[in-house]
């Protein structure tokens, strides 16, 4: 970070956090981005829950763990950091959800590309709010359980998959 201390034109890069996914069951989330030009952006960014509810508590534990791991880039029509934008992510996610409008259980991976729209609203020069909506589909090898302790497998295998994602209203610092 010291050797780019020095005075820049242009914003080049962003970290952001979405509260939609800490509404979530408490997802820990960071993304950071580049600026390769006015119009193109570079992303990584990560999703973490290690939380199980009620642990122990058979008819009533439920969970929503995951670790994900995105990378993609955003196309900016105006200016990146601001105003409206279009992206794509390559994704790879290992979950485990269960036991929260049913007892079933699944878990596995998933590895998908997802397509993405939204808005970035400037509060001020280093103060960003996104808004945003995705879609994202790809594979899924799962194992689905019975109930979210039992362990006795109802079924597993390979399966494709669309799913929402990046419900977004995040906060970004840009520098």
């Amino acid at each position: 970070m010291l050797l780019f201390c020095g005075k820049a034109d242009a914003q080049r890069f962003s970290v952001s956090a979405n509260l939609v996914d800490y509404a979530a069951l408490g997802t820990l989330n960071a993304e950071v981005s580049y600026s390769l030009s006015r119009r193109w952006s570079l992303a990584a960014g990560a999703r973490y829950n290690p939380f199980t509810f009620r642990k122990g508590d058979e008819e009533n534990q439920f969970q929503y763990r995951q670790q994900s791991y995105a990378v993609g880039a955003r196309m900016w029509p105006w200016h990146s950091y601001s105003g409206w934008w279009l992206a794509g992510k390559l994704r790879y996610q290992e979950y485990n959800h269960g036991g929260l409008l049913s007892r079933e259980t699944e878990e596995g991976d998933r590895l998908g590309i997802g397509v993405y729209a939204g808005y970035t609203h400037m509060i001020s020069r280093h103060f960003n709010v996104e808004f945003g909506l995705g879609l994202w589909g790809g594979s899924a090898w799962y194992r689905r359980y019975t109930c979210p302790m039992c362990g006795l497998t109802v079924e597993s295998g390979r399966k494709w998959f669309v799913l929402p994602d990046d419900l977004m209203i995040s906060f970004a610092y840009v520098f």
